[in-house]
């Protein structure tokens, strides 16, 4: 893989695993602001009285700030040279993050397909995998993504 904002079409192998150099800790700061900015107020994510009594007995990760965290950490990688994202499927949240957990990631190439209709792009399908500071398994989601040729 080419180490530069993104691939082209042609870059992508089927059966290749990606494992992205990015990874984020997510702060306190992250999940009051995602929070906020999402309008997700449940208090399992904001309040820390209310979270030690619950099942895990700490403040949990909003799990589309660790969802987008990760298309985040892909984008370098994957998406970085995508004319658009068609979909996201299968998004499944496997274990609990917390505040001050380390997210990593990486990727599976499924499939690559060339445009019948359009000779500049194709869609390339794959399957990501988030863990977090454990090797533990957090996050899946496989999407379809819309990427150029090179020089076509």
């Amino acid at each position: 893989m080419v180490n530069t904002m993104g691939n082209y079409l042609e870059d992508f192998k089927v059966g290749e695993t990606i494992k992205h150099s990015l990874s984020k800790t997510i702060f306190e700061s992250d999940n009051n602001l995602f929070s906020l900015l999402t309008m997700n107020h449940h208090p399992v994510h904001l309040n820390i009285d209310y979270a030690s009594k619950q099942h895990h007995g700490k403040i949990l990760v909003v799990g589309t700030l660790v969802f987008s965290v990760v298309v985040g950490i892909t984008v370098q990688d994957i998406s970085g040279k995508a004319i658009a994202n068609l979909d996201y499927e299968k998004v499944e949240h496997l274990a609990p993050v917390f505040i001050g957990d380390t997210i990593y990631a990486e990727t599976k190439v499924l499939s690559v397909t060339e445009s019948k209709s359009k000779p500049d792009r194709g869609v390339v399908y794959v399957e990501t995998i988030a863990t977090n500071q454990e090797g533990k398994a957090v996050l899946s989601f496989r999407r379809h993504v819309l990427i150029k040729k090179r020089d076509v």
